[in-house]
């Protein structure tokens, strides 16, 4: 996350997040020994696992990795009879370059956008709700 501060930031946030995610099942993507991206999933209910935080890092991007990523979360959820993965992006009506690939992204792998809220970020950083159905 430190190394992807277009999407992670400030560095109080990424502590605490490396904390959270010691209790979220964790994904790694390697080239070689090097780790080059992860998936975070935080699990709602019996039915719902949230892709928490996802990244890549920028030189990899547009090489399949994110691909793979989300292949093993949905992998994951649909081992573990989740019928949903949802995930929180920052909506387009804050106008920032780095999450216009973001989105673009996530509807790439099937994601729906849902709904957009101002209460869970703040006004500033509206949060585009997004789901997609990994199992009937």
């Amino acid at each position: 996350m430190n190394a992807l501060p277009e999407w992670f930031s400030p560095p109080q946030d990424i502590v605490n997040k490396s904390v959270i995610h010691r209790d979220y099942p964790f994904i790694v993507a390697f080239d070689g020994s090097k780790a080059v991206g992860f998936a975070a999933l935080k699990i709602h209910n019996k039915f719902t696992a949230e892709i928490y935080n996802l990244g890549v890092l920028r030189r990899y991007h547009r090489s399949g990795i994110g691909h793979r990523l989300m292949e093993a979360c949905a992998g994951y959820g649909k081992e573990h009879d989740y019928k949903f993965l949802t995930v929180k992006t920052l909506d387009e009506s804050a106008v920032y370059e780095p999450y216009n690939g973001t989105r673009a992204f996530y509807r790439q792998e099937g994601f729906y956008p849902l709904e957009v809220f101002t209460c869970v970020w703040d006004e500033e950083n509206p949060c585009l709700f997004m789901v997609k159905m990994i199992n009937e």
